[in-house]
This record gives C-alpha cells, sequence and structure tokens, in this order.
C-alpha cells in the first residue's frame, strides 16, 4: 500500500502519537502531528515509564532510536520497595537488585516521560508537530478529512488517526463504543523537590518506586529525573467522587483533610505528599473499554493508545500498548501486500482488539486484587521466585474472593484463568 502521496493527520503528540509519526517517516510517508499544547514545555511532564521489551522498546528500536534511550533511560527509577500503611519495608529491590537486561523477556527499564518525548520529538523531521492545535472537529469532504482546531487553524488529511488519548475527539467518528467505570478513583499528586518537601519518603525511594498497600487502598510513589516525583492515590469510591465530595483540589490543605480522614491509619509519614502548597492534585477516576469491543474498519480513520483501549493504569501496560499500536500500524499501512487502506488499517485494528482483550484483562485484574484487604500479601507472592507456587496462590485467590464474579460481570471478557498464561 502506497503512502508516500497521502497526508496523513496524527491527533495527539503522545508517545504512541509521536512513535508512529518517527516510524512512518522513515517509511518515506508525509506525516503531520497536531498537539494541542501551546509548545513542548507548557505541561508538566508525569513520572517514569517502564517500557517492556516486547512493545515500548520493539518500538524504539524499530524507530532507531533504542541507543538514545539507553543514554537517557535511569537504571535507579525502575527499583522498587514495597511497604504496608505504617511504611514497614516488607520488599526491596535496592537491597536484591535486579539482573534482568536488555533483550530479556522481563526487563522492563524506566525513563521519566520528559526525556522520551524529548527523544520522539528530536527524531522527527522539521515542523512535523504543529502546536497549539486543540482539536474543535473533523469533517468529511468528499474524500478528504477537513480538521478544525480552537484557535481558528484548519487543515486537511487522507488519513487520522486519533492518538489523543482517553477523551479522543476522534473516537466517536470511529465507534460509539462507551468505556465502563470500574469503581476505583485515583488521585494523583506532582511534588517539586522532593528531598526538601517530602524528607522520609524521598529517602525511601532513593530513586525509584514505592508501593504501598492498606485497608483497601494503595499509594504508589515514583520518583523523577530532577528531583520531583508524582504519585497516586487510589481508593473504592463511587463514580462521581471527584465532583460530588465538595473538595477544591487546589487548595492542599482540603486535600490533606481528606487524606488524614480517609487514610486515617496510615502512617503520618505520608502527610508529607500533602503538606505542600506547591503540590499539583488531579483527581482521576477509572474506567475501562469493554474487552470484547470491535467496529466496522473505516478506510481512512483509526486509533491507537488510550483512545483506542482505555484502561487502568495498574498493570503499566498504557504506554507500551499505544507504542505497539504505533509500531504495528506503520506496519500495515506501508505494507505494499494491502491492496487498499482499508484492509491494511483492518489488519492492525484486529491484533489491537485482541492484545487489548488479554492486556485489558490483567490490568483489570490488578485493579481489583490492589484494592482488596490482603493486598500486600498479594503483591509479595507475585514477586516470589517460585513461579508455579505464585500461579497457584493467585487462582486459589481469583476463586476464593470477588474476583471470579468480579469478571463474569464485566462484558465479553474472557476466561480469567488466562491471566496466568
Amino acid at each position: 500500500m502506497k503512502m508516500k502521496d497521502k497526508k496523513i493527520a496524527i491527533i495527539g503528540g503522545g508517545p504512541g502519537g509521536l512513535t508512529l509519526a518517527r516510524l512512518l517517516q522513515l517509511k518515506g510517508a508525509h506525516v503531520k502531528v497536531y498537539e494541542r499544547d501551546i509548545n513542548q514545555e507548557v505541561r508538566v511532564q508525569g513520572g517514569a515509564l517502564d517500557l517492556h521489551t516486547a512493545s515500548g522498546l520493539a518500538a524504539l528500536t524499530k524507530a532507531g532510536l533504542l541507543d538514545e534511550f539507553k543514554a537517557h533511560y535511569r537504571p535507579e527509577a525502575g527499583l522498587l520497595r514495597v511497604v504496608d500503611d505504617q511504611l514497614q519495608i516488607h520488599l526491596d529491590e535496592h537491597q536484591e537488585g535486579k539482573k534482568d537486561d536488555f533483550g530479556d523477556s522481563s526487563h522492563r527499564p524506566e525513563i521519566d516521560r520528559g526525556p522520551l518525548r524529548q527523544i520522539l520529538l528530536n527524531s522527527l523531521e522539521p515542523d512535523t508537530v504543529v502546536w497549539d492545535s486543540h482539536m474543535l472537529s473533523i469533517e468529511k469532504i468528499q474524500n478528504t478529512w477537513k480538521l478544525v482546531f480552537q484557535n481558528g487553524n484548519t487543515a486537511t488529511a487522507d488519513l487520522i488517526v486519533g492518538a489523543d488519548g482517553a477523551n479522543s475527539r476522534i473516537r466517536p467518528f470511529v465507534t460509539a463504543i462507551k468505556p465502563y467505570w470500574t469503581g476505583i478513583t485515583m488521585l494523583e499528586g506532582s511534588l517539586k523537590n522532593s528531598a526538601k518537601t517530602a524528607p522520609v519518603i524521598h529517602e525511601l525511594l532513593k530513586g525509584g518506586k514505592l508501593f504501598g498497600y492498606g485497608k483497601e487502598k494503595t499509594l504508589i510513589v515514583s520518583s523523577k529525573g530532577d528531583g520531583s516525583f508524582g504519585f497516586a492515590a487510589s481508593f473504592k469510591s463511587n463514580e462521581h467522587w471527584a465532583k460530588e465530595s465538595g473538595i477544591d483540589f487546589k487548595d492542599h490543605r482540603q486535600v490533606l483533610a481528606w487524606f488524614k480522614k480517609e487514610f486515617s491509619t496510615w502512617s503520618p509519614v505520608w502527610w508529607e505528599l500533602f503538606e505542600s502548597p506547591d503540590t499539583i492534585f488531579i483527581p482521576r477516576p477509572q474506567y475501562c473499554m469493554p474487552l470484547d469491543q470491535k467496529w466496522e474498519t473505516k478506510p481512512d480513520i483509526t486509533l491507537l493508545g488510550d483512545a483506542a483501549h482505555w484502561m487502568p493504569p495498574f498493570a503499566g501496560e498504557g504506554v507500551n500498548m499505544a507504542m505497539l499500536d504505533a509500531l504495528q500500524l506503520s506496519e500495515a499501512i506501508t505494507n505494499p501486500a494491502f491492496s487498499d487502506s482499508r484492509q491494511a488499517i483492518a489488519c492492525y485494528e484486529k491484533q489491537m482488539f485482541a492484545r487489548f482483550a488479554k492486556i485489558g484483562q490483567a490490568t483489570l485484574f490488578n485493579t481489583e486484587w490492589m484494592h482488596q484487604r490482603n493486598a500486600l500479601k498479594i503483591m509479595l507472592t507475585m514477586f516470589s521466585k517460585n513461579k508455579c507456587r505464585q500461579a497457584l496462590f493467585l487462582f486459589r485467590y481469583a476463586i476464593q474472593t470477588s474476583v471470579v464474579p468480579f469478571f463474569r460481570k464485566m462484558r465479553g471478557m474472557p476466561s480469567y484463568q488466562k491471566v496466568f498464561r
């Protein structure tokens, strides 16, 4: 299939969209990335991302960017400490160390979002990314798409790829399928100068990650190379908790008061995360697309990343899924074996649907057990060196708790036993 004469518009400049642009440009395609941010500096980038060998790293390798990744990733960022709500350490990878390396299937090296974005941006041809392009609408005019942006600018494209995240403006033009509520809310925070503002937790982190479990709640802290860190408190709630709570999330005092009440049994040391007036808080209710989702392929528009398969973040698969989407889509639409774009996109979407059904299932499994009373025990068992014992434990847990009914009520979910394959 020839793409050299086609104008491709990628909506969204996250890792998935930028990876797709890079891969397509290597094949000679004409690509523009339309990103709503005014420029690349305007938005604070989140915490570290762990890239997986068969997905995120595979895409970077194909893009010729693995050496750049190796020059910027943070080996210590992947080291994990698992603690209880009183900050007692139960597992410490800083002491045990990690033996896997590039090429190993289990290797998950970490890189901050900012440096990853910069690597991808630097790899693109000049002016590939059109900043300040907040999508307002798209319209089909004969065989061409017209794109209209909030700033009044317009553009045209032969093929649109929606890489614009969970609240995609492009998705409704592809499918009417909606996400469903998972029962969990995450309250994200971003804290600067952690050595000063949260000294105890900063020391516990040691440049890595901290997973805390207690009373059906989870708190994850992730360091960043600039001395800041991101964190997320996740808990069971009603769907509209953020609006109904009455909390002004711009007021750290109100957020701290909420945390002291709702996490009342947790050590006061955790309060460090909420005491700085500079901390930015964002509530994020967790949704998931139906795992059996499918739609009729269209010849000139498709989706990747969260726009295609929004799911909770509790398996670390989001960015990896998006980058593998980019790899598979780029291969499909530039494959000369396909006579037209519909066949090419259909090939990509078939792979994407199958991957999401499997990875989404594992993600929902994690979402459930991480908010159980015995989550700490489950987490430690998952890190057990005895893999057979681990699988047996999780299988028994699934039978004996609410996990099985939880899965059964999810529409179209495959057998939960596939999680252990």
